[in-house]
């Protein structure tokens, strides 16, 4: 009976989905989209079809945490799949990926709070904006490198003082989601038809398909979160009826937010004006749209400290991994390294903040690191997703266990690996644009393997 209170009912699982999932990238990513989409109905499919494939991912995952349960990250789940030195390289690369992942929302609240002090709302003269691009980057990137050092500051302090941190960021991020789709009772139809009486282009077939691909690329990453559920296949209460009833409701509730989200920002500014290269901080030229230029300033506040929250958890969660992966032997002693007054894992802590730094430094924009963190997530995301299949074989003596076990298998996997697959060749494909962000993550991912047998080495050497 106590195991069973502890357990998650299908609320409180429905509500993880939803938590794991909802981010920073509805306040941004919008714009890719909508700039890779020739028309509305594009931008829209692009949103549902990711839905669909998160749905699929989020019920994959699910039965592999039933199947395997894990701890630490997805090292044990690619060992026991593959081999220790694939899952030590993805491992790796999922490490900094998440890393390039808190650069780019860290760049996304520069742009925010640089809004403060200069508003880009439609309304604005465009060359009011200063000439030197330059010099608004490295305003940026200033700013993206003071959060991280702050937020590296509080994770310091201990945990405490991070959770609280955080549970007041959390809540600041819910309003704005309420705020984001409250312009729709304030604004006419104006946007809407402007944006309809404008698209006068005509795509080939060929063109449709690369759009749709790279807008999927925004889409992915606005997405991400839903392979956390990887961790709670064994914590549900009856996972065989409640976790595919959670997985569904929850990201058909993400999908429903996402969708009027999206509606909301096409009615108040239009698809035009999304498509514009100086587009971005989305959500404060809405509030300004509406509400004029001191809603916008106040709104640009806000939503960068909801970046904050993101930037806070990742600081708190990513030091974990890398202890987990030394705990098994897998990264040096020295990730173990505590403090004794505060428990913190300063060494893990520092290295990850310094992988941070190191990305904002090397990427410099945010459409440059989307590409590069979307590109090293289709690695994990496709070799994770296909362990189902070794797992299914390997773990046949718990299907009459009460465990979780997806239905329609194997369309669901098979869906989703190869929409991440289509992703990963989007990207290739869009190499000029993404100033070689495919290449930069093979070069990470051949490091990574090249270093496991390092030290794999160096360690036979002192035995």
């Amino acid at each position: 009976m106590t195991a069973k209170i502890n357990k998650l009912n299908l609320f409180d699982f429905t509500m993880i989905v939803v938590s794991l999932v909802i981010g920073m990238g509805i306040f941004r990513t919008p714009a890719n989209v909508a700039k890779a989409s020739p028309d509305t109905f594009l931008f829209f499919a692009a949103w549902i079809a990711g839905g669909l494939v998160a749905l699929c991912g989020a019920l994959t995952y699910a039965e592999i945490g039933s199947r395997l349960p894990v701890t630490g990250g997805y090292y044990k789940v690619f060992s026991y799949a593959y081999h220790p030195s694939i899952a030590f390289a993805i491992n790796c690369v999922i490490l900094v990926s998440n890393a390039a992942s808190l650069a780019a929302v860290a760049l996304v609240g520069g742009e925010y709070i640089t809004g403060i002090f200069i508003p880009l709302s439609k309304d604005m003269n465009w060359m009011d904006i200063p000439a030197n691009v330059n010099y608004i980057q490295t305003i940026h990137i200033i700013i993206a490198i003071t959060a991280i050092v702050i937020f590296y500051g509080v994770n310091l302090a201990g945990l405490k003082m991070s959770a609280k941190t955080q549970n007041v960021l959390t809540v600041i991020k819910i309003i704005l989601i309420l705020l984001l789709i409250a312009p729709l009772f304030f604004a006419d139809n104006s946007a809407v038809a402007q944006q309809v009486s404008n698209a006068t282009i005509s795509p080939t077939i060929k063109e449709y398909i690369k759009a749709f691909g790279i807008g999927l690329v925004a889409v992915s990453f606005t997405y991400g979160g839903y392979q956390q559920t990887i961790n709670f296949g064994a914590e549900v209460d009856q996972p065989a009826k409640n976790i595919p009833r959670g997985i569904f409701f929850g990201i058909a509730t993400i999908v429903i937010l996402y969708l009027t989200i999206n509606y909301a920002y096409i009615k108040v500014i239009g698809f035009d004006t999304l498509h514009q290269p100086e587009t971005k901080n989305i959500a404060a030229i809405m509030a300004s749209k509406i509400f004029g230029i001191n809603a916008e300033r106040i709104l640009s506040g806000f939503l960068f400290l909801s970046v904050l929250a993101y930037v806070n958890v990742l600081l708190m969660s990513n030091p974990r991994v890398m202890y987990a992966m030394s705990e098994d032997n897998i990264l040096p002693p020295v990730f173990k390294k505590r403090n004794p007054k505060t428990d913190v894992l300063t060494v893990s802590l520092s290295v990850f903040a310094a992988i941070c730094i190191i990305i904002i430094f090397w990427a410099k924009e945010f459409d440059k690191i989307l590409s590069f963190t979307i590109f090293l997530d289709c690695f994990g995301m496709i070799l994770s997703a296909a362990t189902i299949f070794i797992l299914r074989k390997k773990t046949k003596h718990l299907d009459d266990t009460g465990i979780y076990k997806m239905k329609l298998f194997p369309l669901m996997p098979v869906i989703f690996i190869i929409a991440y697959v289509f992703v990963a060749i989007s990207i290739t494909m869009d190499y000029a644009k993404n100033d070689y962000a495919a290449a930069t993550g093979l070069a990470v991912m051949a490091v990574f393997t090249g270093l496991y047998f390092l030290l794999t080495a160096l360690k036979k050497n002192k035995s």
